[in-house]
């Protein structure tokens, strides 16, 4: 019997070897440059060689390093880099990497990053890849945001739903990313556009309403269904209240907890919004719940609030913890120093706005 929920692909595969060389292209890759490829157990096949064809096809030499895992989507910060001998050193003299799990939150991430070496993500379903890749304009507005966040000081976050957060900004860098890596040292993920932060350490205080229709992206990939109510104090999460979903998230974080009195999964983490206009909120209801279609499509949507628990070493932190929520709000409004640049799910700000490309 087969599933009623099966969605059959629409991208022709043979157009993947050339949608991967616009995309190396974006990235700036020219002849005479090294891209490794990060794979696992569990990497499409079809991904590699359409990555060996486009390095082909535009002169530059590439190979692949596969490790023996597949890393799960709903543990960040796997040390899949290091622990052979070697791998770190030739990840470091590369120029690119393509990595097809999720690097956050690791240690060798930011040493290849801070070594000069660009680093791809790719972890969307080939549908997804051609819809999403970024439109033109997607990286001046994304850029745009990410100079008025680093210059904000205080953020303020609100609902008609009851959402009434404040936060602080400066402690941490601002993180922009805007679907390729085109820069020295620069980590971006193919088919996203957002920019988030991490606020200064104990700083976000207040409430979160998160509604019906609102996105749990990690680690369930599922619409909330129930309304879920956070209570916020000194940088953590003090209770959550409502049904079905407010129980998920605190099982969740508490199983993330290495002692009873760990902290560390109810920390907030990153917060920001999302600018790619190919990004859908629909894409659960489309195409499915599974991971690989909902990763950037879900999470970009423009004006979204991405709301998020747990680590922060991406952003220089020390928190660890695999408690780690990311939970993109529709409806939010969002004011930096008293300047609105999204209201109610709305991006106002023009130079954030971007025109969706007909695919």
């Amino acid at each position: 019997m087969i599933a009623a929920d099966i969605r059959t692909q629409t991208l022709n595969p043979a157009k993947l070897p050339g949608l991967f060389k616009k995309q190396f292209e974006l990235c700036k890759v020219s002849p005479g440059q090294t891209v490794a490829i990060v794979s696992d157990l569990g990497t499409r096949t079809e991904y590699i060689e359409a990555a060996f064809a486009a390095a082909d096809m535009l002169g530059a030499d590439i190979y692949e390093m596969k490790v023996n895992m597949i890393p799960g989507w709903t543990n960040v910060g796997v040390p899949t880099i290091g622990k052979c001998k070697g791998t770190l050193e030739a990840l470091k003299a590369c120029d690119m990497i393509l990595i097809f799990h999720v690097p956050l939150f690791a240690a060798w991430l930011r040493e290849v990053m801070h070594a000069g070496v660009r680093v791809q993500m790719i972890i969307d379903a080939p549908d997804d890849l051609y819809a999403l890749q970024a439109p033109a304009g997607l990286k001046d507005a994304v850029m745009h945001a990410h100079r008025m966040y680093e210059k904000t000081r205080r953020v303020h976050v609100t609902s008609k739903a009851g959402t009434d957060l404040t936060y602080s900004c400066g402690e941490y860098p601002v993180m922009s990313q805007y679907g390729y890596a085109d820069e020295p040292g620069r980590f971006d993920h193919w088919g996203v556009g957002l920019i988030h932060t991490f606020p200064n350490e104990g700083s976000a205080t207040g409430r979160v309403v998160v509604q019906p229709g609102d996105i749990v992206i990690l680690p369930y990939c599922r619409y909330v269904q129930d309304q879920i109510v956070i209570e916020i104090e000194g940088g953590h999460i003090r209770s959550i209240e409502g049904g079905l979903d407010a129980t998920l998230m605190r099982e969740w974080l508490a199983d993330g907890k290495e002692h009873e009195a760990d902290m560390d999964p109810y920390a907030i983490s990153h917060l920001g919004w999302g600018m790619n206009p190919q990004c859908r909120w629909d894409a659960l209801a489309l195409y499915g719940d599974s991971p690989e279609r909902s990763r950037a499509a879900a999470r970009c949507f423009p004006g979204n609030f991405l709301f998020s628990t747990g680590p922060n070493t991406q952003g220089g932190g020390k928190r660890k913890t695999r408690g780690h929520y990311d939970l993109p709000m529709r409806d939010c409004s969002i004011d930096l120093d008293g300047v609105r640049v999204v209201d109610a799910g709305r991006l106002v700000d023009p130079k954030m706005i971007v025109q969706r490309e007909a695919r």
